[in-house]
């Protein structure tokens, strides 16, 4: 079972940046989607950001040109590069495959304030 920590989050004005990291304890090469989610107080989670093996990514509509996600194998970690951010970003983020199929991290709270 893959163990993920993510990290990054925190307070920040509407308007700022942010990165995000998770790394995870062992070979994330094989995996060929890897994913940022989301979950606002109260919400369901829903993935925001993914990216192949191969580096063909994809974004929700809510983040799309603010958002870039990456991914560096032989690190064994994802990033998610998130800018001109807004209230509704706020949420706890966690990574994971996608579909998703280990346990969840702990994820890490960005909270956007206005």
């Amino acid at each position: 079972q893959v163990q993920l920590v993510e990290s990054g989050g925190g307070l920040v004005q509407a308007g700022g940046s942010l990165r995000l990291s998770c790394a995870a304890s062992d070979s994330i090469f094989s995996i060929n989607r890897m994913g940022w989610y989301r979950q606002p107080p109260g919400k369901q989670r829903d993935l925001v950001a993914a990216i192949t093996s191969g580096g063909f990514t994809n974004y929700a509509d809510s983040v799309k040109g603010r958002f870039t996600i990456s991914r560096d194998n032989a690190k064994n970690t994802v990033y998610l590069q998130m800018n001109s951010l807004k209230p509704e970003d706020t949420a706890v983020y966690y990574c994971n495959a996608v579909p998703f199929y280990w346990n969840w991290g702990q994820g890490t709270q960005v909270t956007v304030s206005s």
